[in-house]
Protein backbone atom coordinates (compact mmCIF):
# COMPACT_ATOMS: atom_id res chain seq x y z
CA UNK A 1 0.00 0.00 0.00
CA UNK A 2 1.16 3.53 -0.79
CA UNK A 3 -0.46 6.39 1.09
CA UNK A 4 -1.87 8.86 -1.43
CA UNK A 5 -1.49 6.19 -4.16
CA UNK A 6 1.98 7.56 -4.93
CA UNK A 7 3.28 5.95 -8.18
CA UNK A 8 0.33 3.54 -8.31
CA UNK A 9 -0.85 3.05 -11.91
CA UNK A 10 -4.67 3.19 -11.91
CA UNK A 11 -5.48 3.67 -15.61
CA UNK A 12 -4.20 3.48 -19.14
CA UNK A 13 -4.86 6.62 -21.17
CA UNK A 14 -4.27 8.02 -24.64
CA UNK A 15 -5.01 11.57 -23.50
CA UNK A 16 -1.92 12.98 -21.80
CA UNK A 17 1.48 11.97 -20.47
CA UNK A 18 3.27 13.81 -17.68
CA UNK A 19 7.02 13.13 -17.55
CA UNK A 20 8.10 14.64 -14.27
CA UNK A 21 11.78 13.80 -14.64
CA UNK A 22 12.10 15.40 -18.07
CA UNK A 23 9.67 18.25 -17.44
CA UNK A 24 7.52 17.32 -20.41
CA UNK A 25 3.75 17.31 -20.97
CA UNK A 26 2.32 15.54 -24.03
CA UNK A 27 -1.37 15.87 -24.95
CA UNK A 28 -2.65 13.35 -27.50
CA UNK A 29 0.81 12.92 -29.01
CA UNK A 30 1.66 16.64 -29.16
CA UNK A 31 4.15 18.21 -26.77
CA UNK A 32 2.89 21.27 -24.93
CA UNK A 33 5.49 23.61 -26.41
CA UNK A 34 4.30 22.72 -29.93
CA UNK A 35 0.63 22.76 -28.94
CA UNK A 36 0.64 26.31 -27.63
CA UNK A 37 2.25 27.55 -30.84
CA UNK A 38 -0.82 26.88 -32.99
CA UNK A 39 -3.71 25.50 -30.97
CA UNK A 40 -6.75 27.43 -29.79
CA UNK A 41 -9.10 26.19 -27.10
CA UNK A 42 -11.39 24.77 -29.79
CA UNK A 43 -8.45 22.89 -31.36
CA UNK A 44 -7.70 21.16 -28.08
CA UNK A 45 -11.36 20.28 -27.53
CA UNK A 46 -11.40 18.57 -30.93
CA UNK A 47 -8.06 16.88 -30.21
CA UNK A 48 -9.11 15.45 -26.85
CA UNK A 49 -12.59 14.33 -27.90
CA UNK A 50 -11.45 12.70 -31.15
CA UNK A 51 -12.53 9.06 -31.19
CA UNK A 52 -14.39 9.26 -27.88
CA UNK A 53 -17.75 10.59 -29.13
CA UNK A 54 -19.74 10.22 -32.30
CA UNK A 55 -20.18 13.43 -34.23
CA UNK A 56 -17.16 15.38 -32.94
CA UNK A 57 -16.93 18.46 -35.15
CA UNK A 58 -14.18 20.22 -37.05
CA UNK A 59 -12.88 23.42 -35.50
CA UNK A 60 -15.21 25.90 -37.23
CA UNK A 61 -18.35 23.87 -36.59
CA UNK A 62 -17.21 23.14 -33.05
CA UNK A 63 -16.80 26.86 -32.42
CA UNK A 64 -20.33 27.45 -33.75
CA UNK A 65 -21.85 24.69 -31.59
CA UNK A 66 -20.03 25.89 -28.48
CA UNK A 67 -21.35 29.40 -29.13
CA UNK A 68 -24.89 28.05 -29.37
CA UNK A 69 -24.42 26.14 -26.13
CA UNK A 70 -23.16 29.25 -24.34
CA UNK A 71 -26.35 31.04 -25.38
CA UNK A 72 -28.42 28.10 -24.15
CA UNK A 73 -26.84 27.75 -20.70
CA UNK A 74 -27.00 31.52 -20.06
CA UNK A 75 -30.64 30.99 -19.03
CA UNK A 76 -29.40 29.27 -15.86
CA UNK A 77 -27.78 32.52 -14.68
CA UNK A 78 -31.27 33.57 -13.55
CA UNK A 79 -31.03 30.96 -10.79
CA UNK A 80 -28.29 32.93 -9.00
CA UNK A 81 -29.79 34.60 -5.93
CA UNK A 82 -28.35 36.72 -3.12
CA UNK A 83 -27.70 33.68 -0.94
CA UNK A 84 -25.69 31.98 -3.68
CA UNK A 85 -23.66 35.14 -4.26
CA UNK A 86 -22.29 34.80 -0.74
CA UNK A 87 -20.49 31.62 -1.84
CA UNK A 88 -17.06 31.47 -3.54
CA UNK A 89 -17.34 31.57 -7.36
CA UNK A 90 -16.36 27.92 -7.84
CA UNK A 91 -19.14 26.80 -5.50
CA UNK A 92 -21.71 28.78 -7.48
CA UNK A 93 -20.41 27.26 -10.72
CA UNK A 94 -20.82 23.81 -9.21
CA UNK A 95 -24.38 24.57 -8.09
CA UNK A 96 -25.36 25.82 -11.55
CA UNK A 97 -23.79 22.85 -13.34
CA UNK A 98 -25.83 20.56 -11.08
CA UNK A 99 -28.92 21.96 -12.82
CA UNK A 100 -27.82 20.59 -16.19
CA UNK A 101 -29.14 17.38 -17.71
CA UNK A 102 -26.82 14.39 -17.34
CA UNK A 103 -25.78 12.25 -20.27
CA UNK A 104 -22.81 10.85 -22.17
CA UNK A 105 -23.27 12.28 -25.67
CA UNK A 106 -21.73 15.16 -27.64
CA UNK A 107 -24.51 17.59 -26.72
CA UNK A 108 -23.94 16.99 -23.01
CA UNK A 109 -20.18 17.40 -23.45
CA UNK A 110 -20.53 20.72 -25.31
CA UNK A 111 -23.04 22.00 -22.76
CA UNK A 112 -20.60 21.22 -19.94
CA UNK A 113 -17.77 22.95 -21.81
CA UNK A 114 -19.91 26.06 -22.30
CA UNK A 115 -21.33 26.19 -18.77
CA UNK A 116 -18.39 27.39 -16.62
CA UNK A 117 -17.31 29.77 -19.40
CA UNK A 118 -20.70 31.49 -19.13
CA UNK A 119 -21.32 31.13 -15.41
CA UNK A 120 -18.04 32.56 -14.10
CA UNK A 121 -18.20 35.97 -15.86
CA UNK A 122 -21.87 36.30 -14.87
CA UNK A 123 -21.07 35.46 -11.24
CA UNK A 124 -18.24 37.98 -11.10
CA UNK A 125 -20.38 40.75 -12.59
CA UNK A 126 -23.23 40.03 -10.17
CA UNK A 127 -20.80 40.10 -7.26
CA UNK A 128 -19.76 43.58 -8.45
CA UNK A 129 -23.40 44.66 -8.63
CA UNK A 130 -23.40 44.65 -12.44
CA UNK A 131 -25.76 42.99 -14.92
CA UNK A 132 -24.49 39.79 -16.58
CA UNK A 133 -23.56 40.11 -20.24
CA UNK A 134 -25.16 37.57 -22.57
CA UNK A 135 -22.86 35.42 -24.70
CA UNK A 136 -21.99 36.30 -28.29
CA UNK A 137 -22.21 32.92 -30.06
CA UNK A 138 -20.14 34.04 -33.05
CA UNK A 139 -17.04 34.62 -30.90
CA UNK A 140 -14.49 32.03 -29.88
CA UNK A 141 -14.75 30.63 -26.36
CA UNK A 142 -11.85 32.72 -25.05
CA UNK A 143 -13.02 35.95 -26.72
CA UNK A 144 -16.55 35.48 -25.40
CA UNK A 145 -15.39 34.80 -21.83
CA UNK A 146 -13.48 38.09 -21.77
CA UNK A 147 -16.35 39.97 -23.43
CA UNK A 148 -18.84 38.66 -20.88
CA UNK A 149 -16.43 39.59 -18.08
CA UNK A 150 -15.71 43.18 -19.10
CA UNK A 151 -18.61 44.04 -21.47
CA UNK A 152 -16.10 45.08 -24.16
CA UNK A 153 -14.38 43.21 -26.96
CA UNK A 154 -10.91 42.07 -25.84
CA UNK A 155 -7.70 42.64 -27.76
CA UNK A 156 -6.07 39.92 -29.86
CA UNK A 157 -3.29 39.65 -27.27
CA UNK A 158 -5.79 39.11 -24.45
CA UNK A 159 -7.65 36.43 -26.39
CA UNK A 160 -4.38 34.72 -27.31
CA UNK A 161 -3.27 34.80 -23.67
CA UNK A 162 -6.47 33.21 -22.39
CA UNK A 163 -6.38 30.66 -25.21
CA UNK A 164 -2.84 29.74 -24.17
CA UNK A 165 -3.92 29.30 -20.57
CA UNK A 166 -6.93 27.13 -21.44
CA UNK A 167 -4.81 24.98 -23.76
CA UNK A 168 -2.01 24.69 -21.22
CA UNK A 169 -4.20 23.39 -18.41
CA UNK A 170 -6.60 21.33 -20.53
CA UNK A 171 -5.29 17.99 -19.25
CA UNK A 172 -2.53 16.80 -16.95
CA UNK A 173 -2.53 13.08 -16.30
CA UNK A 174 -4.29 11.43 -13.38
CA UNK A 175 -4.45 14.33 -10.92
CA UNK A 176 -6.97 14.37 -8.06
CA UNK A 177 -9.88 15.97 -9.92
CA UNK A 178 -9.37 13.86 -13.05
CA UNK A 179 -9.20 10.69 -10.96
CA UNK A 180 -12.44 11.73 -9.24
CA UNK A 181 -14.06 12.18 -12.66
CA UNK A 182 -12.90 8.73 -13.77
CA UNK A 183 -14.17 7.07 -10.57
CA UNK A 184 -17.65 8.52 -11.09
CA UNK A 185 -17.57 7.74 -14.83
CA UNK A 186 -16.73 4.11 -14.05
CA UNK A 187 -20.16 3.80 -12.41
CA UNK A 188 -21.85 5.00 -15.65
CA UNK A 189 -23.31 7.99 -13.80
CA UNK A 190 -22.90 10.39 -16.75
CA UNK A 191 -20.66 13.29 -17.76
CA UNK A 192 -22.40 15.93 -15.63
CA UNK A 193 -21.92 13.83 -12.50
CA UNK A 194 -18.27 13.24 -13.40
CA UNK A 195 -17.61 16.96 -13.89
CA UNK A 196 -19.34 17.79 -10.60
CA UNK A 197 -17.10 15.30 -8.79
CA UNK A 198 -14.04 16.80 -10.44
CA UNK A 199 -14.96 20.36 -9.46
CA UNK A 200 -15.52 19.21 -5.88
CA UNK A 201 -11.99 17.80 -5.83
CA UNK A 202 -10.54 20.86 -7.55
CA UNK A 203 -11.84 23.33 -4.96
CA UNK A 204 -9.69 21.75 -2.26
CA UNK A 205 -6.70 24.02 -1.47
CA UNK A 206 -4.20 21.18 -1.96
CA UNK A 207 -5.26 20.85 -5.60
CA UNK A 208 -6.53 24.08 -7.14
CA UNK A 209 -5.97 26.83 -4.59
CA UNK A 210 -2.40 28.12 -5.07
CA UNK A 211 -2.38 30.78 -7.86
CA UNK A 212 -4.10 33.46 -5.74
CA UNK A 213 -1.56 33.20 -2.90
CA UNK A 214 1.22 33.80 -5.45
CA UNK A 215 -0.11 37.35 -5.80
CA UNK A 216 -0.42 37.63 -2.02
CA UNK A 217 3.27 36.72 -1.80
CA UNK A 218 4.25 39.31 -4.41
CA UNK A 219 2.23 41.96 -2.57
CA UNK A 220 3.99 41.07 0.67
CA UNK A 221 7.46 41.20 -0.93
CA UNK A 222 6.64 44.62 -2.32
CA UNK A 223 9.89 45.54 -4.09
CA UNK A 224 12.68 43.71 -5.92
CA UNK A 225 15.16 44.91 -3.29
CA UNK A 226 13.11 43.25 -0.55
CA UNK A 227 12.83 39.85 -2.26
CA UNK A 228 15.84 38.09 -0.73
CA UNK A 229 15.06 39.22 2.81
CA UNK A 230 11.33 38.40 2.65
CA UNK A 231 11.77 34.99 1.03
CA UNK A 232 14.51 34.01 3.46
CA UNK A 233 12.38 34.98 6.44
CA UNK A 234 9.41 33.04 5.03
CA UNK A 235 11.55 29.90 4.78
CA UNK A 236 12.88 30.52 8.31
CA UNK A 237 9.25 30.42 9.51
CA UNK A 238 8.75 27.10 7.72
CA UNK A 239 6.41 28.60 5.12
CA UNK A 240 6.05 27.34 1.56
CA UNK A 241 7.02 29.68 -1.27
CA UNK A 242 3.93 29.82 -3.45
CA UNK A 243 4.43 28.88 -7.10
CA UNK A 244 7.44 26.65 -6.51
CA UNK A 245 7.61 22.85 -6.38
CA UNK A 246 5.29 20.21 -7.79
CA UNK A 247 4.11 16.73 -6.78
CA UNK A 248 5.19 15.26 -10.15
CA UNK A 249 7.74 17.56 -11.81
CA UNK A 250 11.31 17.18 -10.60
CA UNK A 251 12.39 20.03 -12.89
CA UNK A 252 10.73 23.20 -14.19
CA UNK A 253 7.03 22.83 -14.97
CA UNK A 254 6.72 23.17 -18.78
CA UNK A 255 3.41 24.96 -18.37
CA UNK A 256 5.17 27.84 -16.59
CA UNK A 257 7.16 28.73 -19.70
CA UNK A 258 4.07 28.49 -21.93
CA UNK A 259 2.25 30.99 -19.72
CA UNK A 260 5.27 33.25 -19.44
CA UNK A 261 5.31 33.36 -23.24
CA UNK A 262 1.64 34.41 -23.29
CA UNK A 263 2.44 37.19 -20.84
CA UNK A 264 5.16 38.47 -23.15
CA UNK A 265 2.54 38.90 -25.89
CA UNK A 266 0.48 41.01 -23.52
CA UNK A 267 3.54 43.00 -22.51
CA UNK A 268 4.17 43.76 -26.18
CA UNK A 269 0.59 45.03 -26.38
CA UNK A 270 1.12 47.16 -23.26
CA UNK A 271 -1.49 45.20 -21.29
CA UNK A 272 0.59 44.03 -18.34
CA UNK A 273 1.73 45.97 -15.28
CA UNK A 274 5.49 46.04 -15.95
CA UNK A 275 6.36 46.83 -12.34
CA UNK A 276 4.46 43.71 -11.24
CA UNK A 277 6.16 41.63 -13.94
CA UNK A 278 9.63 42.83 -13.01
CA UNK A 279 8.91 42.10 -9.35
CA UNK A 280 7.74 38.59 -10.25
CA UNK A 281 10.90 37.89 -12.26
CA UNK A 282 13.05 39.10 -9.37
CA UNK A 283 11.14 36.92 -6.91
CA UNK A 284 11.48 33.94 -9.27
CA UNK A 285 15.25 34.30 -9.64
CA UNK A 286 15.79 34.96 -5.93
CA UNK A 287 13.54 32.12 -4.80
CA UNK A 288 15.24 29.58 -7.07
CA UNK A 289 18.66 30.60 -5.71
CA UNK A 290 17.55 30.43 -2.08
CA UNK A 291 15.74 27.10 -2.53
CA UNK A 292 18.80 25.59 -4.21
CA UNK A 293 20.95 26.71 -1.29
CA UNK A 294 18.56 25.83 1.53
CA UNK A 295 17.04 22.63 0.12
CA UNK A 296 19.72 21.17 -2.20
CA UNK A 297 18.20 17.68 -2.10
CA UNK A 298 14.69 18.77 -3.04
CA UNK A 299 13.86 19.62 -6.68
CA UNK A 300 11.88 22.86 -6.24
CA UNK A 301 11.38 24.82 -9.44
CA UNK A 302 8.71 27.14 -10.85
CA UNK A 303 5.30 25.50 -11.31
CA UNK A 304 2.24 26.42 -13.37
CA UNK A 305 0.69 28.49 -10.60
CA UNK A 306 3.37 31.20 -10.58
CA UNK A 307 2.67 32.58 -14.05
CA UNK A 308 -0.99 31.57 -13.94
CA UNK A 309 -1.45 34.15 -11.21
CA UNK A 310 0.21 36.90 -13.23
CA UNK A 311 -1.67 36.05 -16.43
CA UNK A 312 -5.13 35.85 -14.89
CA UNK A 313 -4.48 39.02 -12.91
CA UNK A 314 -3.52 40.81 -16.14
CA UNK A 315 -6.78 39.56 -17.71
CA UNK A 316 -8.70 41.19 -14.81
CA UNK A 317 -9.91 38.06 -13.08
CA UNK A 318 -10.08 38.52 -9.30
CA UNK A 319 -8.03 36.15 -7.16
CA UNK A 320 -11.00 34.29 -5.76
CA UNK A 321 -12.02 33.41 -9.34
CA UNK A 322 -8.77 31.70 -10.34
CA UNK A 323 -10.05 28.21 -9.46
CA UNK A 324 -13.13 28.87 -11.57
CA UNK A 325 -11.02 29.88 -14.58
CA UNK A 326 -9.00 26.70 -14.14
CA UNK A 327 -12.25 24.72 -14.19
CA UNK A 328 -13.17 26.34 -17.54
CA UNK A 329 -9.97 24.98 -19.07
CA UNK A 330 -9.78 21.60 -17.34
CA UNK A 331 -13.41 20.58 -18.01
CA UNK A 332 -12.40 19.23 -21.43
CA UNK A 333 -9.81 17.00 -19.77
CA UNK A 334 -12.34 15.76 -17.22
CA UNK A 335 -14.85 14.97 -19.95
CA UNK A 336 -12.29 13.17 -22.12
CA UNK A 337 -11.09 11.05 -19.19
CA UNK A 338 -14.66 10.26 -18.14
CA UNK A 339 -15.49 9.13 -21.67
CA UNK A 340 -12.31 7.06 -21.92
CA UNK A 341 -13.05 5.40 -18.58
CA UNK A 342 -16.69 4.62 -19.40
CA UNK A 343 -15.74 3.21 -22.83
CA UNK A 344 -12.76 1.08 -21.89
CA UNK A 345 -12.49 0.83 -18.12
CA UNK A 346 -14.06 -1.23 -15.36
CA UNK A 347 -15.81 -0.04 -12.23
CA UNK A 348 -13.04 1.44 -10.07
CA UNK A 349 -13.11 -0.48 -6.81
CA UNK A 350 -9.77 -0.59 -4.94
CA UNK A 351 -9.24 -2.46 -1.70
CA UNK A 352 -8.44 -1.04 1.72
CA UNK A 353 -6.38 -2.59 4.51
CA UNK A 354 -8.17 -2.80 7.83
CA UNK A 355 -6.01 -1.54 10.72
CA UNK A 356 -8.74 -1.20 13.36
CA UNK A 357 -9.30 -3.32 16.51
CA UNK A 358 -10.01 -7.01 16.10
CA UNK A 359 -13.32 -8.42 17.40
CA UNK A 360 -13.08 -9.91 20.87
CA UNK A 361 -13.83 -13.60 21.35
CA UNK A 362 -17.12 -14.33 23.10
Amino acid sequence: MKNGLEDVVAAETQLSDVNGEAGQLVIRGVSLDRLVEYASYEDVVALLLDGLLEGVLEKDNLRKRLGQMRAEVFAHVRAIDDEMLELPPVDIIRALIARLVDGDDLETALRLLAAPAVFLPAILRLKRGETPVAPTPSLSQSADILTMLDATLPSKAQVAALDTYLVTISDHGLNASTFAARVVASTKAGLTSSVLAAISALKGPLHGGAPGPVLDMLDAVGTRENAESWLGQALDRGERLMGFGHRVYRVRDPRADALKGALKLMIAADQVDLDRMHLAEAVEQTALAILKERKPNRPLDVNVEFYTALLLDALKFPRDAFTGVFAIGRTIGWIAHALEQSLDGRLIRPRSVYVGPLPQAA
